[in-house]
């Protein structure tokens, strides 16, 4: 496919080890993405310019 990998953990086990890993990376992305405050939650005001 001659495409760039969107993550280089330069792992030379195959590719099955390489998405095992990659899964898990994105699963505790997400569920830091999931767990975060909105800006209301974290009481951060507008800023008058």
């Amino acid at each position: 496919m001659g495409g760039k990998p969107i993550l280089d953990l330069g792992l030379r086990l195959g590719e099955g080890s390489g998405a095992a890993i990659a899964a898990g990376i994105i699963k505790a992305a997400a569920a830091t993405h999931a767990g975060m405050a909105t800006f209301a939650d974290a009481g951060v005001k507008a800023q008058e310019v």
